[in-house]
């Protein structure tokens, strides 16, 4: 390891719940080894972008929440039948356009053909999730779009503690950028308000019921 990511690795391991702290200057080799130093170490979403490097420590709370929406997806691809495949907070980065990112929750719905049952996946040259998932009840994530948009991610679902919003990337000009939207386009069943009321119901009711309650919702709506 070298002196300075040992520098950064000691820094990034002493961070309490809900913190971040950001690096600049740091290059995408030292991102990398980064990387590789930490591991799949839990409570910890590593994003890179052209030099800046920023770390951040998750709690419960937001753990919660992020499982929880997985929860959701999962009852839709078995009431429906729709294959999803689910990569949880992968490690997206390109090196050639020195970005990187961990999504809260990432899944791929049309695209879920072309990664097949590979349980490893190399986003240099496989295609990006269709959705992205970031809870916001510590942080703020729409400073870390331009990395998904550079990324290739066209939809994510972002819950700031109140309300779910759904993002679509869309062109504006010569530049990419995520416009909010009502309902999802991976996903054309779900509105932000349905994922807003299924969060607010297992907050209130305990996430079985909530899980239950969407289920017999889907099967109305099928």
């Amino acid at each position: 390891m070298s002196t300075q990511i040992a520098s950064y690795y000691d820094m990034v391991t002493q961070l309490p719940e809900a913190a971040s702290v950001t690096f600049h200057d740091v290059s995408w080799d030292e991102y990398e080894e980064l990387l590789e130093q930490v591991g799949e170490a839990p409570g910890l979403r590593i994003s890179y972008d052209n030099g800046s490097l920023q770390v951040m420590t998750i709690s419960s709370e937001h753990e919660k929440y992020a499982s929880f929406i997985s929860r959701l997806v999962t009852v839709i691809q078995l009431r429906l039948r729709i294959d999803i495949l689910g990569f949880g907070s992968a490690t997206m980065r390109k090196r050639k356009r020195e970005k990187g990112n961990e999504p809260d929750g990432c899944f791929y719905v049309q695209t879920a053909s072309l990664i097949g049952n590979r349980i490893q996946l190399d986003f240099e040259i496989d295609p990006p999730p269709d959705i992205a998932v970031e809870i916001d009840v510590h942080h703020d994530s729409r400073s870390k779009f331009p990395i998904y948009a550079a990324l290739g991610v066209s939809e994510i679902w972002r819950y700031d503690g109140q309300a779910m919003t759904i993002y679509h990337l869309s062109e504006a000009g010569n530049e990419e950028q995520y416009v909010a939207r009502d309902t999802s386009a991976a996903l054309p069943i779900l509105t932000a308000t349905l994922l807003t009321e299924m969060i607010e119901r297992m907050r209130r009711d305990g996430e079985l019921s909530a899980l239950l309650a969407f289920d017999e919702w889907l099967q109305t709506h099928e």
